[in-house]
């Protein structure tokens, strides 16, 4: 197994185990392009919605914020998830809407 894929998989099983700690998760993954944040993030995002939650991802680019949203929605596309993008390329109407929605517990 490559360095790297076992690096995601540790970063994962801790992520999970912090989930499941009485205790609020502190903890921040990173790594060099490739590494699998993404794929940590969604596993650690789906475990925390299954579980009644809401979840915020917070990317330091506008077109991160795009393609990580893309890449949410591609993947939960067969789950009863609903996920809003907030970023400066949407409108003042949608940004409204995703606001409420969040407040209501609805994304």
């Amino acid at each position: 197994m490559s360095d790297s894929l076992t690096d995601q998989l540790a970063a994962i099983e801790a992520v999970l185990r912090d989930l499941q700690s009485s205790q609020p998760m502190d903890r921040v993954v990173c790594g060099d392009v490739g590494f699998g944040k993404t794929e940590v993030a969604l596993r650690a995002a789906f475990c925390a919605v299954a579980g009644g939650k809401q979840v915020a991802v917070l990317c330091p680019t506008t077109l991160l914020c795009e393609q990580h949203f893309q890449t949410f929605s591609d993947r939960f596309a067969d789950w009863p998830v609903k996920i809003a993008e907030l970023s400066r390329f949407k409108t003042g109407k949608e940004t409204t809407l995703a606001l409420k929605e969040i407040a209501e517990g609805k994304v």
